[in-house]
């Protein structure tokens, strides 16, 4: 697809994230919150991470169960320790990305190692379609080194965790909902559009400096999402940073079924999700 063929998305609506606490104490950014669910799927949730002071992580999150999809962290700095009940452990860290299916149930624990200094990145909760919500849980830690990079001719670099872009495939590929994770890093002065497929819910979200969206260059300030809005006719996002600016771009083919969630259980229908609830307190997970 050349850039000439590329029509660009249009910002529908700007969401400011809601302050909460998670975990043992870990004070978050919700940015994607249940009432978008329906409207950004298969996208569940995105928190966003970011202190210096080891009171707001240090508790980090103790072991706690999730069924029925599946949990990305991306970690821009700091380290934090994975263990699950199917016996992996890993180490997350700076630069790293994790990707966990819970399919039909698993119980881990993610806890910081570290006791000072800057802890930063996000969690993504992408849905599972129902043919896979009791699939074989899985765990999957991605180092930097893995996450491919490329930059563009507007000097734009874009991180590409998940799906592909320009060509090149980024380190995770999942055919069920063919999600699209990018890091884009934009210098001052640079204007780069980002193909995305007409039919995907998309979102992008502002971490650092401002960028103007689409052609009608609507702002997005530092911490702040903008939902993208649906058109057949548009197939790109086009991004402006009058100073240097980095955002997260996701996007992803809706799975249309029925959201029912109680906490970390996320399913079809209110049994399903009771059943996940008795599951867990039987020891089945």
């Amino acid at each position: 697809m050349t850039a000439s063929t590329l029509i660009s998305r249009e910002v529908e609506r700007i969401v400011n994230g809601v302050p909460v606490t998670d975990g043992a104490g870990v004070s978050l950014l919700r940015i994607l919150t249940q009432d978008l669910q329906r409207r950004l799927d298969p996208f569940l949730m995105l928190d966003e991470f970011r202190s210096d002071d080891p009171r707001d992580y240090i508790g980090g999150f103790p072991e706690h169960p999730h069924r029925g999809f599946q949990t990305v962290t991306y970690m821009l700095a700091g380290r934090m320790r994975h263990r699950d009940s199917a016996g992996n452990e890993g180490l997350l860290s700076s630069g790293g990305v994790q990707w966990m299916n819970a399919g039909r149930g698993l119980v881990h624990s993610e806890l910081p190692e570290q006791e000072d200094g800057l802890m930063h990145g996000f969690q993504l909760w992408v849905n599972l379609p129902s043919s896979l919500k009791m699939s074989e849980p899985g765990y999957r830690d991605i180092p930097t080194e893995e996450i491919p990079n490329l930059t563009t001719t507007t000097g734009a670099t874009l991180r590409v965790i998940a799906g592909e872009s320009e060509g090149v495939k980024g380190a995770v590929q999942q055919p069920a909902t063919e999600p699209l994770y990018l890091d884009a890093h934009l210098p001052a002065g640079a204007c780069h559009s980002v193909a995305i497929p007409e039919d995907y819910n998309k979102f992008v979200y502002v971490y650092e400096g401002e960028l103007r969206l689409g052609e009608h260059g609507t702002s997005v300030n530092a911490r702040q999402m903008a939902v993208l809005a649906n058109g057949s006719a548009t197939n790109s996002i086009r991004l402006q940073a009058d100073k240097p600016a980095k955002a997260l771009i996701i996007a992803g083919r809706p799975l249309n079924e029925p959201i029912a969630q109680l906490g970390p259980f996320v399913m079809n229908t209110r049994q399903e999700v009771e059943q996940a609830v008795l599951d867990f307190r039987r020891g089945l997970f």
